[in-house]
């Protein structure tokens, strides 16, 4: 479908961005939405904590293994055409969960669901780098991000109170409608540019995935991304809830609350970087400074939550706020690459975040087991496996003091 030569903001907002809004938002409702059905799921099935880890990670696992190809796919045929072929992958998946009764069932149907929001929000920013320019790049993340923080949103308290007439089967009945519907607006309503897309055979994609990989300017923010982002969506999306049922001793509709509030404190996070990142970075406040400051805070918030000092909610909100910050690192680092490798580029640090939040959720779960069949409590446990995290990000944030020498592509 064409697209006028110069098309204006009304235009670009209708029928770029909201296309890619929406399955993004679909994308993170379908992340998180197993921290509140858990104890549900738990009940049904008779799940282990490492169960359960492995049942909501096999989203991850799926995701992860799709971004090489999912960014190859972008690059070469565009982000319309990928990304509602693969949302009819994500509705065949909430389908198959809705009517699934079996541990290998729910997996299965986790994993298809995974790889088919894979594009979601890849998608969106190869569509925004052939659409908008590029000081406007910083900000329209952060609008994307904010729709998915809607999401998530969506997935909490909502959800919770939703539940007991929806139940979790009937919530995923209508996510494989809503995704459907979200595949037919992505196809139909938005514009192609078949200009911007990469030719070559595969081994040429491929010898563009080799280039990313082995540069060290991409190396330099991977760990960042597997244990900051990777990170924040393991907690987000499962380890949050028991946190605060065991630890702090809230009912689970007070956790929903909290997150909720996590939530909300991500999308007041991304909505203030969509408005503002560009005012900041004419003033000479770029976003990877942004990114190093917000993810400094966010060790400090996750130390204060897991020492227990200050009010809880406020807390879990600090997180969701601060957090949003590391999303700046997919505009960060795909502006250090030619424009052609961009696809590539933002689903291969996508990919570490993906990896970062399969190990980390399945591996906290293993952990946990672990600790408890050698007499740890509840509690004491996810103190030991929350401490083991944030360690792990103060060690990968070491590497982002020195990313600063790197300069955008055209500039180095």
């Amino acid at each position: 479908m064409p697209a006028p030569s110069a098309p204006g903001k009304a235009y670009l907002v209708s029928r770029i961005f909201l296309p890619f809004a929406l399955g993004y938002y679909l994308s993170y409702l379908l992340r998180t939405v197993n921290a509140v059905i858990s104890p549900d799921l738990t009940r049904e099935l008779g799940l282990s904590a490492a169960d359960l880890g492995l049942l909501t990670s096999t989203y991850f696992f799926a995701f992860g293994l799709a971004q090489i190809p999912v960014g190859i796919a972008l690059d070469r045929y565009g982000p319309r055409r990928v990304e509602a072929a693969l949302l009819l992958v994500t509705a065949f998946g909430g389908v198959l969960f809705a009517s699934g009764d079996s541990l290998p069932t729910l997996a299965s149907a986790r994993g298809l669901i995974g790889f088919g929001v894979a594009a979601c929000l890849m998608g969106g920013l190869k569509g925004f780098t052939q659409w908008f320019p590029r000081e406007k790049l910083a900000s329209m993340t952060g609008y994307i991000m904010a729709s998915g923080a809607l999401g998530a949103v969506t997935a909490s308290a909502p959800l919770e109170a939703a539940l007991p007439f929806l139940g979790w089967r009937g919530a995923f009945w209508m996510v494989a409608a809503l995704a459907t519907a979200v595949a037919a607006l992505i196809f139909f309503a938005m514009p192609e540019k078949d200009e911007a897309h990469s030719s070559g055979d595969l081994q040429h994609a491929l010898r563009g995935v080799r280039e990313v990989l082995m540069a060290g300017r991409f190396w330099n923010f991977a760990g960042q991304s597997a244990f900051f982002t990777g990170g924040f969506m393991a907690l987000q999306g499962l380890w949050a809830v028991p946190w605060l049922m065991q630890v702090n001793g809230y009912s689970r509709a007070l956790a929903a609350d909290h997150l909720f509030w996590l939530n909300i404190g991500m999308l007041t996070g991304q909505l203030s970087i969509g408005a503002w990142a560009f005012r900041l970075e004419a003033r000479g406040f770029p976003p990877l400074r942004l990114m190093q400051i917000g993810l400094f805070l966010t060790m400090v918030v996750e130390a204060l939550i897991i020492a227990q000092q200050g009010p809880t909610l406020l807390l879990w909100c600090m997180l969701g706020v601060v957090s949003a910050t590391g999303a700046q690192m997919y505009g960060v680092v795909a502006g250090l690459f030619p424009l052609h490798l961009s696809g590539r580029v933002t689903t291969s640090i996508n990919l570490m975040a993906f990896v970062g939040a399969f190990v980390v959720q399945w591996g906290l779960g293993g952990l946990l087991d672990t600790l408890r069949a050698g007499g740890m409590a509840a509690a004491d446990s996810l103190r030991v496996a929350f401490l083991i995290l944030l360690a792990a990000q103060l060690a990968s944030f070491v590497p982002l003091a020195r990313a600063g020498r790197f300069k955008p592509h055209g500039m180095q």
